[in-house]
């Protein structure tokens, strides 16, 4: 493994490094290696891929994962 030297590292950046690091349960240095992986993996991603990923959330449908539909529930609720 390589071995990376980051200097000025303003403080205020350290800390929420420090903080994220532990609300993820990870060592600083394991987090800044997981948010710079994402960063490069991110900005490889051209726009066109990125586009169909939202436009893939906009399709979703409750009724195709097995969930009721709302008119559904809502009926459901009234009869209580």
């Amino acid at each position: 493994m390589s071995i990376l030297h980051v200097r000025n590292v303003p403080d205020d950046l350290y800390s929420e490094l420090q903080q994220r690091a532990v609300a993820q349960g990870r060592s600083l240095s394991a987090e800044v290696v997981q948010l710079l992986a994402w960063a490069v993996a991110e900005t490889d991603r051209s726009p066109a891929a990125t586009l169909a990923t939202i436009r893939s959330r906009r399709i979703y449908r409750p009724t195709a994962a097995g969930a009721p539909d709302s008119t559904t529930l809502l009926r459901e609720d009234r009869g209580r």
